[in-house]
């Protein structure tokens, strides 16, 4: 009965008129090219109306920096989508509006907090109540059918993976060109994952995000030149996370009871290896997990010996290394599936634990408010922590 009802709804979403290879093609450079172009605008604007992110302790850069690139994601992302529609919204419209409607509200949400500062609990309702509206509108994890109140379970699930997927992909926003390009690489997996399997609506979405993300990588990374600078803020990661969050969400396989619940999982492996680093570090070390500071995956890397560079573009590997895994997952046996996710489960603990032996010094030193530029005070914890 499980497998029926999972072979429905994936004939649900493989619905006729899937677009051909050249459609996502031009979606994507189509996304690529705004973001490319808005980009330098977006941060003149920016430097205007004085939309900058300042340095303090917690952070890397030393000069004040334009906070605002989240926005030329956000709308080369909304343009090259809704331009290029006529195939998919007919079909979908519900799932489609209800998705871009809460990753409008997130990102709004997020720009706010760039410029006035809101307190992290507010920040965490706003997400919550984005995840609640997803799962209103249909879009929601079907897995634990087999527990007792399946719904209620469901539900429950849902809003977590996607409230931990978006902080997950803001927490990553810590050094040029990670976030952005780490969300860039995973949209691409999706794109792949969909497309293979005929899910046009994940493969449409997924494309278009990969495009939008890797414009802005240009600018804020810089792959040909020295990288502009600006910055996403919390506008433009929290909008990666939401729509990643969904798009994980939407991936069906006909074997998803068993193996394939783990490609989301694994495509957005590296994002949820960070966060889960980062509060569990912050909690045994007594300092709350809301606190910003230069203990990421990313910072203990350079603390290793790499430069910034260096460890962002380790990073991108390694998120394709997960990539790469999960598309094996999506055709593998259950034996093959579980070995693939166990080999990597495994170097994924023995990464923590060496990554958490790691001495940090002073890495969060507390702010006063809640502002993108709170003013410093002396630190209130060890200087340096203890070696586990």
């Amino acid at each position: 009965m499980y497998l029926l009802f999972e072979t429905l709804n994936v004939e649900v979403q493989n619905a006729e008129g899937n677009p051909g290879i050249g459609f996502y093609l031009a979606l994507f450079v189509l996304a690529l090219v705004l973001s490319l172009g808005v980009t330098p605008l977006v941060r003149r604007l920016a430097l205007r109306v004085g939309f900058v992110d300042a340095p303090s302790a917690r952070k890397v850069h030393i000069s004040p920096v334009p906070l605002l690139g989240g926005l030329a994601v956000f709308l080369a992302f909304m343009v090259a989508l809704l331009g290029l529609s006529y195939w998919f919204l007919p079909f979908y419209i519900p799932q489609v509006g209800a998705i871009l409607f809460g990753a409008s509200f997130i990102a709004f949400v997020g720009f706010w907090d760039d410029r006035f500062g809101l307190r992290p609990l507010y920040k965490l309702g706003a997400q919550v109540i984005a995840a609640a509206w997803l799962v209103a509108t249909g879009v929601h994890i079907e897995f634990f059918r087999f527990l007792p109140f399946p719904d209620v379970v469901n539900v429950i699930v849902t809003i977590l993976w996607i409230v931990t997927v978006t902080n997950a992909l803001n927490f990553m926003d810590n050094m040029d060109g990670l976030s952005s390009g780490v969300s860039a690489i995973a949209a691409f997996f999706f794109f792949l994952a969909a497309y293979l399997s005929g899910q046009w609506l994940v493969a449409l979405m997924g494309v278009t995000l990969a495009g939008a993300a890797l414009g802005f990588v240009y600018h804020n990374f810089g792959f040909i030149r020295s990288h502009t600078p600006i910055f996403m803020g919390d506008g433009g990661a929290l909008f990666l996370g939401y729509i990643l969050a969904a798009l994980g969400i939407k991936l069906r396989f006909p074997n998803i009871d068993f193996v394939t619940w783990m490609v989301p999982i694994l495509v957005l492996g590296i994002p949820l290896f960070d966060i889960t680093l980062v509060v569990l570090s912050r909690t045994r070390r007594r300092i709350p997990f809301t606190r910003g500071g230069k203990d990421h995956t990313s910072h203990r890397l350079v603390m290793l010996g790499l430069t910034k560079r260096e460890a962002v573009l380790v990073i991108y590997l390694l998120c394709g290394v997960c990539g790469v895994a999960a598309l094996i997952v999506t055709g593998a046996s259950i034996a093959d599936g579980y070995w693939v996710g166990g080999f990597l489960l495994v170097a994924a603990l023995g990464a923590f634990y060496r990554l958490e032996k790691i001495p940090l010094v002073n890495t969060n030193p507390k702010g006063m408010g809640y502002r993108k530029n709170p003013k410093q005070v002396p630190p209130t914890e060890p200087l340096e922590t203890p070696k586990i």
